[in-house]
């Protein structure tokens, strides 16, 4: 089974870097229904960006507006599910890299039941190119 590869919208949201601060955002994207694509988190100096890959952008913005975050975005990422297979990274981040196409971050994980996940995200300028190289819907 190929991987499915498609383009998703993402938005960041800057943090104190301590403790219970992603559990507060992401409870009140649950209280709101908000179902997430994909979630990452890394400090930024004494700061933490919190990445959100909503399902709906629109009930995320929301959501977000009606807590009073400052939201940046939305942006543009990729996100990949596919069959675990040894390599699996190896393939989709080789695509980019014959492309010449210089790959922002990524985060992949395995799903269980022979299943795999990762997003993935290029320079704003490189969007396009990524997802032909990458055959992204």
């Amino acid at each position: 089974m190929a991987e499915t590869i498609r383009r998703v919208v993402y938005f960041y949201v800057m943090v104190p870097d301590k403790a219970g601060e992603a559990v507060r955002l992401l409870q009140t994207l649950r209280d709101a229904g908000v179902n997430l694509l994909a979630f990452s988190g890394f400090p930024v100096g004494r700061r933490a960006q919190l990445d959100f890959v909503p399902e709906d952008p629109v009930a995320f913005r929301a959501a977000a507006r009606k807590a009073k975050w400052k939201v940046v975005g939305p942006k543009t990422g990729f996100l990949v599910e596919g069959e675990d297979r040894t390599g699996a990274c190896v393939d989709l981040l080789g695509k980019l890299a014959a492309a010449k196409i210089n790959v922002t971050a990524t985060d992949a994980v395995i799903a269980g039941a022979g299943r795999f996940g990762a997003i993935l995200w290029v320079k704003s300028k490189d969007v396009g190119r990524a997802a032909r190289a990458l055959g992204a819907s």
